[in-house]
């Protein structure tokens, strides 16, 4: 598909699908005011009937416009113009864009970035409309033998804008959004493949094609001998039941001078997760196949970085194991050591995703990172305090975690920061070892995100617990590609 910007005179408009904006208090939108007679009559007889209200979110396809230059008219709904805002607008072209997608359209043009938006330029329109277009068309085709598709293979879409002065803005937002739109899908692709498929592995496979796609990349695969060697046996500890081999996949992206300290990704891999000893429940286990979202999240944060040839330097490491139940499996009571030189009572090993990140973190201190942020499907304590609106934000220092919490909203990917601090740290004692793995049932994500934090040092260092957005389940089952905007977001605003 191909995307583009257009000025031209909406009274002499051209296309297969127009996507026009209304709204619910009867007010004549922006975009529609340069629109021909026959069209605004089109809509005015649509609002007039009831057909559509205007109401935010609402479509209406209107199909027999007759000979007035647009084959198909698609009506969506704004609400009220004067209590109109960035959260509102992104709902509505959301809807739209579902709606428009499923046509058999070839030529698009969007007249909703013609519209006044608060807190929103030409740049976050057109980025909106084409990270929202890709989002939509994505479909999982990896396993299944027969999915008939009848969308049009090349589409032209095209956004309008008011006036050549927004023109570059544009065309950077529609670039934005082409890059997140596709890392977001590939982390998507990732989290719904088979845990027979996406295996560690298959994970070092991935990481390979990413560095051969720009001479600016770099990767660097452990092993687990190499593993073995540096001490890394908290990570190795979860791996110890699964016949598959563990990958600590590490990315180098260099554009910006070698004397910039890199910005450090961390993401946790479990490809699948059994619990290992400590069995999860059989409802729903498949899902665990998510468990490798936050690896997900941060090699499409790299895609994203790649596509947009961002000038920063960045390493992303990604923790790839597999746990599961056997003979030689860690069981609750075992004591390992990490990286750190730090001893962990393992009192639960379904609480496995803190111990591959424990000797992750440790080890990327190694490119003396500006900042460390980690991305992890950690706690069910996270889903339940949050649902599945934000992701957990914990950090050891103030700036960071505002940093990724406007990013977060900018992307309208949000995060909710939550408490961590030395009063929870009682709660990892142990009698046996430096810390447990896990504390009492109460605070899970932050006793969680305080074990992270003693694995960090100094460093600047933030954690995102994405165990409630990183996938959907029911009938729309399948992973959501969160956070991949909110860190694009953080690393463009680097």
């Amino acid at each position: 598909m191909q995307f583009e910007i257009t000025t031209q005179n909406l009274n002499s408009l051209q296309a297969d699908l127009a996507i026009a904006p209304v709204y619910q208090d009867g007010k004549q939108a922006k975009a529609t005011a340069g629109l021909s007679a026959g069209l605004r009559n089109l809509i005015g007889n649509a609002m007039a009937s009831g057909d559509i209200r205007g109401k935010s979110g609402e479509t209406l396809l209107l199909t027999h416009t007759g000979r007035l230059g647009v084959r198909h008219l698609l009506l969506a709904g704004l609400g009220n113009r004067d209590k109109l805002d960035a959260a509102g607008w992104r709902k509505a072209v959301e809807a739209a864009v579902k709606r428009a997608e499923r046509s058999s359209a070839t030529t698009v043009i969007n007249l909703m970035g013609l519209e006044d938006v608060p807190g929103m330029d030409a740049t976050r329109k057109a980025r909106s409309f084409a990270e929202q277009w890709l989002y939509a068309s994505y479909r999982y085709t990896a396993t299944r033998k027969r999915v008939k598709d009848t969308r049009p293979k090349d589409r032209r879409l095209t956004v309008a804008i008011d006036g050549e002065e927004e023109e570059a803005q544009a065309k950077l937002g529609l670039r934005q959004g082409r890059a997140i739109g596709r890392a977001r899908n590939y982390a998507r692709e990732l989290g719904n493949l088979p845990a027979n498929v996406c295996t560690p592995a298959y994970l070092e496979s991935e990481a390979r094609k990413l560095a051969r796609r720009s001479t600016r990349v770099t990767a660097e695969v452990l092993q687990e001998d190499e593993m073995k060697e540096l001490g890394m046996n908290s990570l190795l500890s979860v791996c110890e039941g699964s016949e598959l081999k563990p990958r600590l996949i590490v990315l180098h992206y260099r554009g910006a001078s070698d004397e910039s300290p890199p910005v450090a990704l961390v993401g946790k891999g479990v490809t699948f997760d059994t619990g290992g000893i400590s069995l999860k429940p059989g409802r729903a286990m498949d899902e665990m196949k998510f468990d490798m979202s936050g690896a997900g999240s941060v090699l499409a944060a790299l895609h994203a970085t790649i596509e947009l040839r961002l000038p920063i330097n960045l390493v992303v490491l990604a923790a790839a194991v597999e746990n599961m139940p056997s003979g030689r499996a860690t069981k609750p009571g075992d004591i390992v050591k990490a990286m750190s030189g730090e001893t962990i009572e393992i009192l639960n090993t379904d609480a496995e995703g803190r111990l591959i990140l424990a000797d992750a973190l440790y080890y990327s201190l190694r490119y003396k990172p500006s900042k460390v942020v980690d991305v992890a499907t950690l706690t069910g304590a996270c889903l339940m305090a949050l649902g599945r609106h934000y992701s957990g934000l914990f950090a050891n220092n103030d700036d960071l975690a505002e940093e990724l919490r406007a990013a977060g909203e900018a992307a309208s990917d949000p995060a909710w920061r939550l408490p961590m601090g030395p009063q929870y740290m009682p709660e990892l004692k142990s009698n046996f070892a430096d810390m447990a793995n896990i504390g009492s049932r109460f605070a899970g994500a932050t006793t969680a995100a305080c074990f992270l934090s003693r694995f960090v040092k100094n460093a600047r260092w933030a954690h995102l617990d994405i165990a409630g957005t990183a996938w959907k389940t029911g009938g729309s089952k399948g992973s959501t590609g969160r956070p991949v905007p909110l860190l694009t977001e953080f690393l463009l605003g680097q």
